[in-house]
């Protein structure tokens, strides 16, 4: 596939996303989708109280008009179409219920799980209708192993934890705009290599909307891409690994996501059985932040780590 096609997906989903906006901030702080902050993290936070969030349309939008522009429309396109912006639908609820409705948790647990179900359902009928590989590979070595009809669950297991993951890496000014199109950086070149057309264009189409995004995302942030863009963005990672076949890649590439996770789930499990906490605050990146580093600090030092990840998933993938 020719490169110079992933470097125009790439120009024009940012060009879109720079364009989107102007637009869509001034919209969004018309209509008073304002953060909510919570009050038990870093003071330095609270002043962000209001500022615009479910940005992450800019995001979505951006992808959808490039990737129709650049794509072939083939079972790989409504794959990766669905996954993000599915999810990303979910995501759009789940924002618009906590601003417009005052509720501060937005859609309920069981919503959000059936929501994000039925997207994982549809999309395993897509691939097995496509023949998809029930196939493995374990990264660095000539090991497969056929996951015959639990590779299905495993697929929803993939997208729950991708976008939950992802999800929480979202709460630092830039820091998941900037992780996200690291990561997508490195599945392109994957997807490049595996010609795997659809997710090439799709990944490149990712790293401009995010890289758009983050003109207006770095700190001090102008807006907040919210649920909407973090599943979305969660959804369609989750997708490519799936149609790479570099499923267990994603754990390393994702690295960022999967330590914000981990650190979550300790942070948690740490707290009912003993009553401690492991850090100042979870997900990690905010212990960082009560430790005394800047947020910019941070952010440069979690993309820097997201790079070395992507290298190594780069290196192990080849």
């Amino acid at each position: 596939m020719d490169v110079k096609v992933i470097l125009l997906s790439i120009g024009a989903s940012f060009m879109l996303a720079v364009l989107f906006g102007p637009l869509f901030i001034p919209l969004l702080r018309r209509l008073k989708f304002g953060q909510q902050i919570r009050t038990d993290g870093p003071q330095s936070h609270l002043k962000k109280s209001g500022t615009p969030t479910m940005g992450g349309i800019i995001i979505m939008l951006a992808v959808l008009l490039a990737f129709l522009k650049f794509s072939d429309k083939t079972s790989s396109f409504w794959v990766l179409l669905i996954a993000s912006l599915g999810f990303g639908l979910v995501g759009f609820l789940d924002d618009y219920i906590k601003i417009v409705f005052k509720r501060s948790l937005g859609l309920t647990a069981m919503q959000k799980l059936i929501g994000q179900l039925l997207f994982s359902v549809i999309l395993c009928v897509l691939l097995y209708q496509m023949g998809h590989s029930t196939v493995v590979g374990i990264p660095g070595t000539s090991v497969e192993l056929d996951f015959g009809w639990f590779y299905y669950p495993f697929v929803v297991i993939m997208l729950f934890g991708t976008t939950n993951a992802v999800n929480f890496t979202d709460g630092v000014d830039g820091l998941l705009a900037g992780t996200g199109a690291v990561a997508f950086a490195a599945f392109a070149i994957l997807a490049l290599h595996a010609s795997e057309h659809e997710s090439a264009i799709f990944s490149a189409t990712m790293i401009g909307a995010m890289l758009g995004f983050l003109v207006f995302n770095a700190h001090p942030a102008k807006v907040f891409m919210g649920d909407t863009g973090s599943l979305g963005i969660g959804g369609g990672m989750a997708a490519v690994a799936i149609l790479t076949k570099t499923e267990i890649l994603l754990v390393i590439i994702g690295g960022v996501f999967v330590l914000e996770m981990l650190s979550v789930i300790l942070q948690v499990g740490s707290f009912k059985l003993r009553g401690k906490r492991i850090f100042k605050m979870s997900p990690i990146h905010h212990h960082f932040e009560l430790s005394g580093w800047s947020e910019w600090k941070v952010v440069t030092s979690f993309w820097f780590v997201g790079i070395v990840f992507a290298g190594i998933g780069l290196l192990l993938g080849r």
